[in-house]
């Protein structure tokens, strides 16, 4: 790995053109489950199920506690080494760098701290979020196109209060009292519900926190036209922001050529990620994966133009990229 890394760093200091390509790999460090990965249930319910377009009509109180529940996890968690890695990689005036995330969780978009600099926050013209965001919020009603962004406000409603939690075993309670402990103790609220869970589903028998009945009127409205308000997040069968894309196509296609593209915590073999790895390559950029799981010949070195570096990416990425950030 060290010969890997030193190529790499060198290959770096000489880039003008970087992409970044980030997956859900990379804030499962911060205590997010892989959406995708062995953890895809909610309540005896499949994630990938709720996330479409027919489960919100069918039931948007359901899609909503849902979606209540991600963005609450969202909230507890911080950002790791490896968003600040990537929010200081943006800030560099005369380097031409994009991040591409397929993650919905904000946590390019936030600091871990109040103390931090600005530089901790990924600068928003450089950060194209294809999957959308748990906190956009956008009108369904055809008349109107409302879109609220960087809603923070948890619950969003009233009667989303309580549904936060997956677990019954005075889950709310035992959670309002723990952090209370975690800001005595410096523990990040997102361990004790990670504990919680753990606790619940290894018992016989998991209680759940029930699923509610909820009247659509009580639900998130939009301000503009009372319409009923959606997560604003890319569901399965959606298309991908047409602005988005065209700006990442432009980026990629105009101008020189990009020297590299960094693909961290995700494997990059849905489209159109990668695509955008192919298209790098084919320009002749060169690849640097950061990821728990990949071929051995690509850490080995045994890869034409792709380096490896094999585990978690929220610690090796900011390693990696010191020469040009400094040190996180």
């Amino acid at each position: 790995m060290n010969k890997q890394l030193a190529e790499f760093q060198e290959h770096l200091l000489k880039s003008k053109k970087i992409v970044a390509l980030v997956g859900a790999g990379l804030s499962a460090s911060s205590g997010l489950p892989v959406f995708r990965g062995s953890q895809g249930m909610w309540k005896n319910y499949n994630s990938i199920d709720l996330a479409t377009p027919d489960a919100f009509y069918i039931d948007p109180g359901l899609v909503w506690q849902f979606y209540s529940w991600r963005r609450y996890s969202a909230l507890q968690a911080k950002p790791n080494k490896g968003h600040e890695a990537l929010a200081k990689l943006s800030h560099i005036p005369e380097l031409k760098y994009l991040t591409i995330s397929q993650n919905v969780d904000g946590l390019l978009n936030r600091k871990r701290n109040d103390e931090l600099d600005d530089t901790y926050i990924h600068d928003p013209r450089k950060l194209y979020e294809i999957h959308g965001s748990l906190f956009t919020l956008k009108c369904t009603s055809f008349m109107c196109n409302h879109v609220e962004r960087n809603n923070f406000h948890q619950p969003l409603t009233p009667v989303l209060e309580d549904t936060e939690f997956e677990y019954l075993n005075k889950g709310k309670k035992r959670s309002r009292e723990d952090e209370g402990s975690v800001q005595e103790q410096n523990i990040d609220p997102i361990d004790i519900i990670s504990r919680q869970d753990t606790f619940a589903s290894t018992s016989s028998s998991p209680q759940f926190q029930p699923v509610k009945t909820i009247d659509e009127k009580n639900l998130p409205r939009c301000p503009i036209c009372e319409g009923l308000m959606r997560p604003g997040v890319v569901w399965f069968g959606e298309s991908l922001p047409l602005d988005l894309i065209t700006g990442i196509d432009n980026f990629i296609e105009h101008g020189e050529a990009p020297d590299l593209i960094l693909v961290i915590g995700t494997s990059g073999t849905v489209y159109p990620a990668n695509s955008y790895v192919e298209r790098v390559k084919l320009k002749g950029g060169k690849v640097a994966i950061f990821n728990i799981d990949i071929d051995d010949d690509v850490v080995e070195g045994k890869v034409d133009r792709v380096w490896g570096f094999k585990g978690d990416a929220a610690e090796l990425l900011p390693l990696a990229l010191e020469p040009l950030i400094g040190k996180i």
